[in-house]
């Protein structure tokens, strides 16, 4: 599909597995550095929905990729019932070509686009300086905003510093392999906690994990706890399957945190779930993400469905 811009000046193809290096080529242009190989690919092939590469990429006269917009469709799982809907990813306009517009014109295509697929619902996690645009130029509603815990460990963070070392970094990569492998769990993420709170909330099914491999995580169990993790600069905690005392668990997770050299353990949640009120009476936060929602289908109650870090798309 190729479609001229509302003013003539570009070209606008639909994102595709053709044009996939573009969305390399604009990404370096943005954020003046290489994406993992193959991370764009495995992003937006999102087959298992039986709808992918959902998005537009625009295009100068001279034929470089200038802007980009798309969804990551995904099933929303509300009163027990599965439904198509998208999250919000990635935008990215080129630095010559910002404030003219690219943006919406990009975003109002996709969401023509995922209505011809099914898709019912779309969410997102935009920061500061994108939530203005979502809400006041495309309709958006936010219907909450999450939290952000922030466990300190005590550790001095010598993990950022051993990795800018080749020799180091490759040393420590070993070690963290070892000290993980007791703990680690052979599968490639865990269930939906939010469930469990009677909310509705990403499902996250076999082939949805499978699919979600495209980002380097864990799963690792401490005293029959699961926890989905991403190491970082700090801990990252995409979800937690509960089945032990919180305290001791998080005693334990704050210890190996240490041993990996990491200062600060951080965990996102929505405002209402158990996870949210057990990090909340034990430790402090900063807000986080806006969770906010266009309710393609009109009818859809958003507001009994909730987050946790692992649904965003960055983890």
């Amino acid at each position: 599909m190729s479609i001229n811009s509302k003013n003539g000046e570009y070209s606008i193809n639909r994102l595709s597995s053709a044009n996939l290096p573009d969305l390399e080529k604009l990404y370096t242009a943005v954020y003046k550095k290489q994406p993992v190989a193959g991370f764009f690919s495995r992003k937006y092939d999102t087959s298992f929905t039986a709808a992918m590469y959902t998005g537009f990429i625009a295009y100068n006269s001279a034929q470089l990729p200038i802007a980009f917009y798309g969804v990551i469709p995904c099933f929303i799982q509300l009163n027990d019932e599965p439904m198509l809907a998208a999250q919000s990813a990635d935008t990215m306009t080129h630095p010559d070509y910002r404030n003219k517009g690219l943006f919406v014109e990009l975003a109002l295509l996709t969401f023509d686009l995922c209505r011809d697929e099914g898709i019912k619902l779309l969410f997102g996690f935009p920061n500061q300086n994108s939530l203005p645009g979502f809400v006041n130029k495309l309709g958006w509603q936010v219907a909450e905003r999450m939290d952000c815990f922030i466990v300190p460990t005590g550790a001095f963070n010598w993990r950022r510093l051993v990795r800018k070392l080749p020799v180091a970094g490759t040393l420590y990569v070993a070690y963290s392999q070892k000290l993980l492998k007791k703990y680690s769990v052979p599968q490639f993420g865990v269930e939906n906690s939010v469930f469990a709170d009677g909310f509705g909330g990403v499902l996250r099914n076999s082939r949805y994990l499978e699919y979600k491999a495209y980002s380097t995580t864990q799963v690792i169990k401490i005293e029959g706890t699961t926890l989905w993790i991403k190491a970082g600069n700090e801990l990252l905690i995409g979800d937690v399957l509960l089945s032990d005392d919180f305290n001791s668990i998080m005693a334990r997770l704050k210890k190996l945190t240490r041993k990996l050299g990491l200062k600060e353990i951080h965990f996102h949640a929505s405002p209402g779930t158990t996870l949210h009120t057990l990090f909340s009476g034990r430790f402090g936060s900063i807000p986080s993400f806006p969770v906010i929602f266009k309710d393609l289908a009109g009818d859809t109650a958003f507001d009994k469905i909730k987050f946790t870090t692992a649904d965003i798309d960055t983890f």
